[in-house]
Parts: structure tokens; C-alpha cells; sequence
């Protein structure tokens, strides 16, 4: 093993944090220098000791495993502390992917960051970006929101939030909300929003749905399976197709159709608007109408 590999610190020295990517669902996809450092470490943190045991143990690796979640992740910070203080290396994972992604260790990295102690990613396996790279969608801008709230009414609220967001939108979901999420997204976003689904991706039940909201839907609801597993919803961002450069002049088309209207019959109204705006008069005399019943 060549010295740039290793991961002993020098005598009297701090020890070091190195966060570990591991797989998310094949353990084939496990690099080579994760399995170094977590066989050369000292302590190894764990969201689930359990699974880490069991992840550990296929590769031969016996690891003084530490137990830090959600609920004890700030009362660990002064331990991991000491640990470090006395020249010990400690690896960081959770339970498949990427620590912090949705998952523990902000609070710890933040601390230790804050404090000047070394961190060292590891970088390996991650949903979000597995799940883009074969989306078919715009990747050189987008959000993660990470988990939408348990709660439909607080989930609609988030989604209403990032509604006009341009750009693409990466979320993941659980088995137990994935079709009520979806049915929210289109009350949201409307039916036709593009929109691509990973479902447990690398492992042995993969699935890839690409289509709109309500191809989606249907598809989620005719097989129970497909509600199963962990999930990956990308979609599409938002698109203001009509909207050119005389928008920003005329302001908000709504309040520019309302004025119009104030004056003018509806037909006549829209016309007037379409000139201005490019858009198509059709368009704009239904939007007219329903402004007008409204």
C-alpha cells in the first residue's frame, strides 16, 4: 500500500474524519480506498451498526463500530472529539450512500469544520446523482429537496414553493408515501410535467419509469411492486414557454389581460394582448375568461 493511501497521522498529531461513501445497493460499487480506510481505522461511526456490521463482514473487515444517528449525533460530537485529539482516524458512514445526504452527520462535520480539525471525503455511491445520469433531463442546474414532508397538507406547501422553479428538481421518497406524493405533484405541478423515476437503484429489483405525472401515477398505482423500495423522483423544471422578452416590459400577463379587458371586449382584449406578447390569441382569450369568471 503506498503512503497516499494510508491514513496514519503522525505521532502526537490529530486524527483525521474521513466520510465514506458506501453502496446504496451493489457492494461491488465499494471503491477501493473505502475498504482501506475502513479497514485502517480506528473507529467507525455507523447510522445503523447493524447493516454497517454486515457490510463490513462481507469484506473481512472487523471495525470498532460506533453508533451515530439522528438522535444522539450532538451528544457524540465531544467523544469523536477526544478521539480525534488523541490521534485516532475515524471513518463516517451511513447506512448506503453518502453521509449527510439526507441522512446523519451535518452536526458532527459542522462542529469539527468549525474547529479545525482534517475531513477527508471518500467519494463513492450517491442516489441523487446515480438517479440523473440517467434521467434524460437538464443536469448542469439543479435542486435536491431531499425527503417532502409525511403530511399532505405541509407537502403541498413545499412543492407550491419550488411550483416556477426552472430548474431540475431531485427528490427522494419512501414506500409508505410514494403514490400520495405523486398525487400531489400533480395537483401541484399539473399532469404533464415531465418527470423521471429511479427505484432501487443497483439492486436487484431496478426500475426506471420516464413519462409525465400522469403516466407515473397510473404506472405506480397497476402493481403494488412498483410501490415497493426506495425511491428517486426527478422532475422537470419549470418551463415558461410563452413568456418572452415584452413579459418583463408589460409586467404580469394577467394583470395586463385584466386591464385590456376593463376596456375592451374579451376577444378584442386578447388580440391586443397576443401583439404584444407573441402569444397565441387562443390562449389568451380562455385565460381572459377564466380571469373574467374568477
Amino acid at each position: 500500500m503506498t503512503s497516499e493511501n494510508q491514513i496514519n497521522s503522525d505521532t502526537g498529531a490529530r486524527g483525521v474524519l474521513f466520510v465514506v461513501a458506501t453502496p446504496i445497493g451493489n457492494l461491488g460499487d465499494i471503491s477501493q480506498r473505502a475498504l482501506q480506510v475502513l479497514e485502517q481505522a480506528d473507529k467507525i461511526c455507523a447510522e445503523d451498526t447493524r447493516n454497517t456490521r454486515k457490510l463490513l463482514s462481507h469484506f473481512g473487515i472487523q471495525g470498532d463500530l460506533q453508533a451515530l444517528h439522528e438522535h444522539n449525533e450532538q451528544q457524540k460530537i465531544s467523544q469523536i472529539r477526544r478521539w480525534l485529539d488523541a490521534g485516532e482516524n475515524i471513518a463516517l458512514v451511513s447506512d448506503a450512500g453518502t453521509p449527510l445526504i439526507s441522512d446523519p452527520g451535518y452536526h458532527l462535520v459542522s462542529a469539527l469544520a468549525d474547529q479545525g480539525y482534517a475531513i477527508t471525503p471518500i467519494p463513492g455511491a450517491s442516489a441523487i446523482i446515480a438517479a440523473l445520469s440517467i434521467a434524460g433531463l437538464p443536469t448542469d442546474r439543479f435542486t435536491f429537496e431531499g425527503f417532502l414532508p409525511a403530511k399532505s397538507a405541509a407537502r403541498i406547501k413545499a412543492l407550491q414553493a419550488n411550483e416556477k422553479q426552472a430548474r431540475t428538481q431531485v427528490y427522494y421518497e419512501s414506500s409508505h408515501r410514494i403514490v400520495a406524493s405523486i398525487d400531489d405533484m400533480i395537483s401541484v405541478f399539473g399532469p404533464g410535467r415531465k418527470v423521471v423515476l429511479a427505484r432501487e437503484i443497483t439492486k436487484l429489483f431496478e426500475q426506471t419509469y420516464r413519462g409525465d405525472l400522469t403516466g407515473l401515477q397510473a404506472w405506480i398505482k397497476q402493481d403494488k411492486n412498483h410501490q415497493k423500495g426506495e425511491f428517486v423522483l426527478i422532475l422537470d423544471g419549470y418551463a415558461e414557454k410563452e413568456l418572452q422578452d415584452e413579459d418583463v416590459i408589460y409586467g404580469d400577463l394577467d394583470q395586463l389581460l385584466n386591464i385590456l379587458a376593463d376596456e375592451l371586449p374579451l376577444k378584442q382584449a386578447a388580440g391586443i394582448a397576443a401583439k404584444i406578447t407573441g402569444r397565441k390569441k387562443n390562449e389568451l382569450y380562455k385565460r381572459a375568461l377564466g380571469l373574467k369568471k374568477s
